[in-house]
This record gives structure tokens, C-alpha cells and sequence, in this order.
């Protein structure tokens, strides 16, 4: 159901690694959490990330990023797709309010969404036979319901860039 919103739960899937969900819903988690292993959830608000130090700052605290944190998307990106320090098999990244992030800055903003879907690509994987695609890495971003479809076109034109 790529890039369709699911009326029941008020979820568009844009990828196996990537949810846009109304805020007050949830997103189904047989999709977003294994079946087995362990599991690193973080919880972030895009209200928080006003500008790009406090995008960092909160991404840093929150995944316990190295001291080596360069503090610059390349820096975030190579952090998201490491993780290793964490100790988990499957990590989950909820965004709140997503739509608030980087309000100012329209460059920070696909940077911050293009860092998220390039990490969460780097993390999945297809399961053979099945052809199933899985993810290690889940991005969950909730955002109000008018700012839905804003920002699923974002990431489906972030998809349609990097494939």
C-alpha cells in the first residue's frame, strides 16, 4: 500500500522503513517491529528541532551518538546507518510532530528527510525466497493531518531522487 493513505489506521507506508502517521493514530506494528530480537525505540519532536544544532542535539542525546558526531547531515547520516554502539537488532525512530522540524529552513528540511530515507534504505534488506523487503531501521514520522499528504509527497519525490 506504497504511498496510500490506510484509513483505518491513517497511515501511508512510502517504504518498509518509512511511515507517515496522523498524530492520535498508530502505526500497525507488525510492520514496524520484528517478530523477534531486540529492539532501540527513540522518540523525538520535531517541535525540538527548530534549526539544525537542535536537530543534532536531539538525534545525538536520544541515540547516544559517538563523541565523533561531526554535526552535519553527512555526520548524522553515517551515524544512523551505524548504530552499532546501541546494541540492538532493530531500531525505531518516532518522530513527533515531524512537520515542525527545521521550520525556517527549507534546504535543512530535505537534508533531515533525505538523511532519514537514505538510512532506513541502507538498513533494509529482502528476504529470500519470500522477496519480502525488512528493515533493522523503521522511521515513524507523526505529523497533523492536514501536513499528511505534504509531507508524503516530500518523501515519495526524496524516493523518486535517490530510488
Amino acid at each position: 500500500m506504497d504511498g496510500l493513505m490506510d484509513e483505518q489506521t491513517r497511515t501511508i507506508h512510502i517504504a518498509p522503513w518509512m511511515h507517515v502517521v496522523t498524530t492520535g493514530a498508530s502505526a500497525p506494528l507488525d510492520e514496524i517491529l520484528p517478530a523477534s530480537g531486540s529492539v532501540y525505540v527513540a522518540r523525538l519532536n520535531g517541535e525540538d528541532m527548530p534549526d539544525e544544532v537542535s536537530t543534532f542535539q536531539q538525534f545525538g542525546e536520544l541515540l547516544k551518538f559517538p563523541d565523533y558526531f561531526g554535526w552535519n547531515w553527512n555526520a548524522l547520516y553515517d551515524c544512523l546507518r551505524d548504530l552499532q554502539w546501541l546494541s540492538s537488532d532493530h531500531h525505531v525512530l518516532i518522530i513527533e510532530s515531524a512537520e515542525s522540524a527545521l521550520p525556517e529552513d527549507e534546504d535543512a528540511r530535505d537534508e533531515f528527510f533525505r538523511s532519514l530515507w537514505r538510512a532506513g534504505h541502507r538498513w533494509s534488506y529482502v528476504k529470500r525466497p519470500e522477496g519480502v523487503t525488512l528493515s533493522r531501521l523503521s522511521v515513524v514520522l507523526s505529523c497533523a493531518k492536514g501536513a499528511v499528504s505534504g509531507l508524503a509527497r516530500r518523501l515519495q519525490g526524496i524516493q523518486e531522487r535517490l530510488g
